[in-house]
């Protein structure tokens, strides 16, 4: 019986990771990004669906963990004084959201016929937005550290900071025989929470950093990840008795440790099991979705997810603009807070238990934010396909206009800025475009003057003064751009040398035959120092070392003459001694690996 038990178990297990493994790539490389892959498979091996796995409920609760997890990692990266300066946000901002959004959806769930504290209820449960879906999409854009996306981070703070006064507005609004209502009095509710947050300040700045300092020197990686463990679950319990949300605990651990010397490691340890719980919630989310109350009630809910997400963007977007955000941040914080969140599934609860709710609403009400989180991925999804791209600052910015260089750079980041020292300590005279206003900006410091231009356009090229250059040195860090400016220049300069950056044997060998007179892979040269290094390491004379450097750029030069098909061609392509190839199918490669370092080049 217990072997059938543990069997049983296991096959949940491996369907749950199953689902996930099969619909998250598949969703990814359609477009459609890894939360509406995990959504997707909840809702198809739930029990609403294929009937695989039935107990959502405890399935999402485990997986919260997730979330506790995410805030953590989140929590490390802030420090207190960072924290403190967000303070501000947090309080100002999260509190002027939440608020008004909150008046609003009240006034839709009235207008919808409902008593005015179902109405409060439903409004402040959908007020309270999904941190694990927000954060995750935030994580996948690498927003999370930007400003824009610190204004997001400080309402989701705020908005975990509610939880107990809302649950005690539910208490509040219970009827007078309602059973179940809390013994204790709010302010005691309030102190409980205030002694748990205390004892976790504590703990974390004076017992955390000596325990993670002498388990570190006890050298038991395991005991390691144990200890992050612990400290990551122990925060959420200690809040979560103190009656405060378990990801707000994890956060605040998070924080205290943030300038720990054990920051990095921690982080390390708890991001696989992170990443595995924050999916494993969203497949639980998929499965709760209740599609027998969907359908008997599809009117209302279809007309709630549209009225409460419409509602509350717009909102949103009118307390971004108030607060000075620009219009492109306003509308994306719009859509991507516009759902509900798990927390509403906790207020929904308590609700019913205090017979604030009756169960017909609750059930309707938990789809309708069920069905909100699982449109959110989707709609983030169309707003980035289709939206206009953000209009770009030109403060202080110049177009050329008939320069007079006779070499022109185009792109001056990295590659740019070190290929300009050789024609400047030549004495050349130099144009400089570029089509970032960020890198221009900062190169105004250093003495550089540099435009703002599309060397793809051939209107731009000829402003940059290229008909008039000797030379072109193309540095930018887009293959499809240094292809067409390499075939605009060549059309409209057909005298102009142009020496371009190739990202890989590939693109090497298209813009060769797009008639670029010297090509550059940006990682051969260095990957020759590397290997030349690696040889003298193994105790080669210089002179044995640069012998052997030589023999490889000749024998990469061969094979990609080979490569090309055509004589006057192939003689072109043996002159550009830095170029990569893509090596053509032969049986007989013994040649090539007559030499270990050649053998390693055609690898490269």
């Amino acid at each position: 019986m217990a072997a059938e038990g543990n069997a049983s178990q296991l096959v949940g297990i491996v369907t749950l990771l199953g689902a996930a493994v099969v619909a998250v790539p598949l969703f990814k490389r359609i477009g459609l990004g890894s939360v509406l892959g995990y959504l997707a498979a909840g809702l198809a091996i739930g029990p609403y669906g294929l009937g695989l796995v039935t107990d959502a409920q405890t399935i999402i609760h485990v997986a919260e963990l997730g979330v506790v997890m995410f805030l953590f990692v989140i929590g490390l990266e802030m420090n207190p004084l960072h924290l403190w300066n967000l303070r501000g946000q947090i309080f100002g901002l999260g509190s002027m959201q939440v608020g008004l959004c909150a008046l609003l959806l009240t006034g839709v769930g009235m207008a919808f016929g409902f008593p005015w504290q179902v109405s409060f209820v439903s409004g402040a449960g959908f007020v309270l937005t999904s941190t694990a879906i927000v954060m995750q999409v935030l994580a996948e854009r690498g927003d999370i550290l930007a400003p824009r996306g610190q204004r997001i981070v400080s309402i989701l703070l705020f908005e975990d900071l509610l939880i107990v006064p809302l649950l005690a507005v539910v208490a509040f609004l219970a009827p007078a025989d309602a059973a179940l209502a809390p013994s204790s009095s709010l302010w005691q509710r309030i102190g409980i929470a205030a002694l748990s947050l205390g004892a976790l300040v504590a703990a974390g700045l004076w017992l955390l950093n000596p325990m993670f300092r002498v388990l570190a020197r006890a050298k038991a990686r395991e005991v390691m990840t144990a200890a992050a463990l612990l400290v990551v679950l122990g925060a959420a319990l200690l809040m979560e008795l103190g009656g405060l949300s378990m990801a707000m605990g994890a956060f605040v651990a998070g924080v205290l440790l943030s300038e720990s010397t054990f920051r990095h490691q921690l982080e390390a340890d708890i991001e696989p099991f992170r990443g595995l719980l924050l999916g494993l919630f969203f497949l639980g989310v998929g499965m709760a979705l209740n599609l027998d109350v969907v359908a008997r009630n599809w009117q209302l809910v279809t007309a709630g997810v549209v009225a409460l997400m419409v509602a509350k963007a717009l909102c949103i977007y009118v307390v971004a603009r108030l607060t000075r955000s620009d219009h492109a941040e306003a509308v994306d914080r719009a859509i991507l807070m516009a759902q509900g969140g798990e927390f509403a599934f906790v207020l929904f609860t308590e609700a019913l238990k205090l017979q604030v709710m009756s169960p017909e609403v609750n059930a309707s009400m938990t789809a309708i934010v069920v069905l909100s989180m699982a449109i959110t991925p989707l709609v983030v999804v169309l707003h980035k396909r289709f939206r206009r791209a953000d209009a770009v600052r030109l403060d202080g910015v110049e177009a050329p206009r008939d320069l007079q260089g006779n070499v022109l750079i185009i792109g001056f980041g990295r590659v740019g800025q070190i290929a300009t020292q050789g024609p400047l300590a030549k004495g050349a005279q130099l144009s400089i475009i570029d089509n970032d206003p960020d890198v221009i900006r900062a190169a105004e410091p250093y003495g550089f003057k540099v435009y703002y231009g599309d060397g793809a356009r051939a209107d731009v090229l000829h402003a940059a003064g290229a008909h008039r250059a000797r030379a072109i040195v193309v540095c930018v860090n887009d293959k499809d751009a240094a292809t067409r400016i390499v075939e605009n220049a060549r059309r409209e300069c057909p005298q102009v040398k142009l020496i371009v950056r190739a990202f890989d044997r590939e693109h090497a060998l298209e813009l060769v035959r797009s008639d670029a007179d010297h090509v550059v892979r940006e990682t051969f040269e260095s990957a020759l120092q590397m290997g030349r290094q690696a040889v003298l390491a193994l105790g080669a004379t210089e002179d044995e070392a640069d012998a052997l450097t030589e023999q490889v750029r000749s024998r990469d030069a061969e094979r990609f003459a080979l490569e090309t098909a055509g004589a006057a061609f192939a003689g072109r392509a043996l002159v550009l001694g830095n170029i990569e190839y893509i090596e053509p199918p032969r049986h007989d490669k013994k040649p090539a690996a007559a030499n270990p370092a050649a053998q390693g080049a055609s690898e490269a």
